[in-house]
């Protein structure tokens, strides 16, 4: 993991999400802390965020944190950041997840610095799981926060979520599976 970690922030994406719901918060904050190394140590832009720990994402100096829709909101992540002990902490990047265009606006009313909205398009390994499509991702891109898109996106029809609206598009297994850099330089070529 660490290495893609690393393979991924050397390819300048914008935001690594490091989401891992099984660890015990001790084991999240120890790879967090590595994770966090590795992005400084690449020298770009790449902003670590990670999974719905606030405090994790505190204690590691990550630049913010990617909430779960049925997390804490977004202002309350920016108050528990900006009532920490730790000091010269700028104001946190805070995506937050999306699963309707009502999230979207919630988001956005929240202070969010972004909205993940997903599934846009069908998952290969969850079927069963409705697209919300892109006349939704249209919809939802009209609110006034940026729309990365996830789910199903791939190279091929990650101009779609482009054309309707979306700031960005977001993935795991899209970064996962193969080259990052190569992933990445035909997304931006896009």
């Amino acid at each position: 993991m660490l290495r893609k970690i690393s393979e991924a922030a050397r390819a300048e994406v914008d935001y690594i999400q490091l989401r891992e719901k099984d660890l015990c918060g001790r084991e999240l904050e120890k790879l967090a802390r590595e994770a966090a190394r590795v992005v400084r140590e690449a020298g770009t832009r790449t902003v670590l965020l990670i999974n719905s720990r606030t405090d994790v994402a505190l204690a590691v100096g990550a630049k913010g944190v990617h909430l779960r829709s049925e997390d804490v909101t977004a202002q309350d992540g920016r108050e528990i950041w900006a009532r920490s002990s730790v000091r010269g902490q700028r104001a946190p990047m805070i995506g937050v997840s999306c699963h309707s265009v009502a999230d979207v606006a919630r988001a956005a009313a929240e202070e969010a610095s972004f909205a993940v909205f997903a599934p846009v398009f069908e998952k290969k390994d969850a079927p069963q799981i409705v697209p919300t499509g892109l006349m939704k991702l249209r919809e939802a891109c009209r609110e006034r926060i940026p729309v990365l898109a996830l789910g199903g996106v791939t190279v091929e029809n990650a101009r779609l979520c482009l054309e309707a609206g979306a700031a960005g598009i977001a993935g795991i297994r899209l970064f996962q599976e193969g080259d990052v850099a190569e992933v990445v330089g035909r997304l931006r070529h896009t």
